[in-house]
């Protein structure tokens, strides 16, 4: 059975696990060395102060996260925010990215949040490092291309691209009431 749920930050050594493959296997992310544990708690309490972190679970096993940040970090762009998931490698393809990054929309609309982008490493050709898959799974989700920054990652390497990808999930209006941080809305 498949589930998402808050993550905890007793969650964060399973997380961190997911996350490991990335930075030690893929250019998906662009950092190169895995943070602590101790790092990585901070990251996720962090943005638990205002946005929402999700895990997916099958069968009581986390198998994948997503999280919302700020988008820039000024007043004006509260209405908007970057999204991250990562899923564990061998949980991709079976509907639980769909599922995860569902939740956070649905919590982030709920919140007043109408722009959503996504940070995407991006190859020129598909390698063993990076393919074209997290812009693809995107697309499916709604999110469409907005800007490719070219050469401006080096990992393995190899010189890889960068591009955002954007959806609007709200109605833009004059007067727009403000955004609603996470941890009000879930505690109200």
């Amino acid at each position: 059975m498949v589930m998402v749920r808050n993550a905890a930050l007793e969650d964060a050594g399973r997380i961190l696990e997911i996350y490991d493959y990335y930075v030690r296997n893929t250019a998906i992310t662009f950092e190169y060395e895995t943070p602590s544990l101790d790092e990585f708690k901070g990251r996720m309490a962090r943005t638990m102060r205002a946005y929402p972190y999700l895990v997916v679970l099958e069968d009581g096993r986390i198998e994948g996260y997503a999280y919302a940040g700020a988008f820039v970090g000024r007043a004006a762009y509260d209405w908007s925010c970057e999204t991250t998931v990562y899923l564990d490698p061998h949980a991709r393809k079976c509907g639980m990215g769909r599922t995860i990054y569902e939740a956070l929309e649905k919590a982030l609309r709920d919140m007043g949040i109408l722009n959503l982008y996504a940070c995407i490493a991006f190859p020129e050709r598909d390698d063993e490092y990076l393919t074209a898959n997290s812009a693809g799974f995107h697309a499916h989700l709604g999110y469409v291309k907005a800007g490719e920054f070219h050469k401006c990652g080096y990992k393995f390497g190899r010189w890889y691209n960068m591009i955002w990808m954007e959806k609007t999930i709200g109605e833009h209006k004059a007067g727009q009431p403000p955004i609603t941080r996470y941890p009000e809305l879930r505690n109200a």
